[in-house]
């Protein structure tokens, strides 16, 4: 059997009856998707709750024959493929329970970076929601550049997110419902290619694969997985975008929503998101940015100049969090995850404050480094 991590994550989306759920909690449980197949017939020892279908469902070759196929594309194709396992990873996105155990990119960027938004909404965009996101954009970028934009490449609020992003000189990424042999609409391809230098195509499907409707369902878990806040700004009362709202809020992400005109059928979702109370009202970046609790960059500037003390302030899960960078020297932030066992969006949050007191600085792809 093949031990490569990344061919066995992928056979194991191949295996027949499994379900991304059951995939990641296979993971999980034993530590690899290597490691499921070489101890296939003891997961019903080892898991308690795996049936012996499960077991004859991993027994399979072919699945195995397709993923080293997959393989020879991405390599040919310099793509890279990410699993469970690997640091770069999107760490929001492996919180979820039914997150891929397998991801296809192409491009360069660091998910996880200390700000993900996606901003996702009708393929039908009015001049209003185009408006918002050039205006949305803008404002944001000027007090976050580091900020990555998160869409799914779609006609209307989509690509009209990435390229406002682009304008901006933030890095976007797009979620697509196919596999990287292609781009789906052919029309946006240009916009896709922009992507790439700062930003890129991110996909679970393998080549081959055809953007039918389920898979957009499927991919919009990984665009409200994989960001701290949803941003719908236009959608009719029904649509892919309010399924991306409703998973963000099943995953305990914030969710936002622009509002419009009781009359206008595309702000219909938007507004029933909010009388909801599925999603909080904004009109601004600034709106958006009091929300989320962001300090903006010129407040910032204030701590510049004031002496370190010894004797700062610190809040228990701080102290712990400069304890384990005392002890293990400069550490990823997925590494910090496991070490002290606090959920990532906390970790990011308490890093971004523990940068804002001098206590450590961020070094380049997500490593953080205690300040002496």
């Amino acid at each position: 059997m093949n031990n490569d991590e990344r061919i066995c994550s992928i056979a194991l989306t191949l295996c027949p009856g499994i379900g991304h759920i059951g995939a990641k909690r296979l993971v999980d449980g034993i530590g690899s998707a290597a490691g499921v197949f070489s101890q296939r017939k003891k997961l019903p020892e080892l898991l308690p709750g795996v049936s012996p279908t499960v077991v004859t469902a991993l027994d399979n070759p072919a699945a195995f024959l397709r993923a080293e196929h997959e393989m020879e594309f991405v390599e040919k194709n310099r793509l890279t493929c990410l699993t469970l396992k690997d640091e770069t990873y999107p760490s929001r996105l492996r919180e979820c329970e039914d997150a891929p155990v397998v991801l296809f990119f192409k491009g360069h960027t660091d998910f996880n970076r200390l700000r993900v938004i996606n901003m996702v909404g009708t393929r039908n965009a009015t001049e209003y929601g185009k408006q918002f996101c050039v205006d949305f954009l803008r404002d944001l970028s000027s007090h976050y550049p580091d900020v990555l934009v998160v869409s799914g490449l779609a006609y209307g609020i989509d690509i009209h997110a990435h390229r406002a992003a682009l304008t901006n000189n933030l890095s976007t990424v797009a979620v697509l419902a196919h596999g990287l042999d292609r781009i789906y609409p052919y029309v946006h391809r240009k916009t896709a290619i922009d992507m790439l230098d700062s930003g890129g195509l991110l996909t679970e499907f393998l080549t081959e694969t055809n953007p039918d409707r389920h898979n957009f369902v499927s991919r919009n878990r990984i665009v409200a997985g994989m960001a701290d806040a949803t941003i719908v700004v236009e959608s009719a009362s029904k649509g892919g975008s309010l399924i991306t709202a409703d998973l963000a809020v099943d995953y305990h992400r914030d969710c936002f929503a622009v509002p419009g005109r009781t009359t206008d059928p595309l702000s219909m979702g938007c507004n029933q998101l909010i009388r909801d109370n599925k999603a909080a009202l904004i009109q601004s970046a600034d709106d958006f940015m009091q929300a989320m609790g962001w300090i903006a960059e010129e407040e910032s500037a204030k701590h510049e100049g004031i002496q370190r003390s010894l004797f700062l302030e610190l809040t228990g899960e701080e102290e712990l969090v400069v304890g384990i960078l005392t002890r293990l020297g400069d550490l990823h932030i997925n590494v910090l995850v496991v070490e002290s066992n606090i959920p990532v969006n906390r970790m990011a949050a308490l890093l971004f404050e523990l940068e804002m007191k001098g206590v450590v600085r961020a070094l380049v792809g997500g490593v953080y480094h205690l300040l002496t």
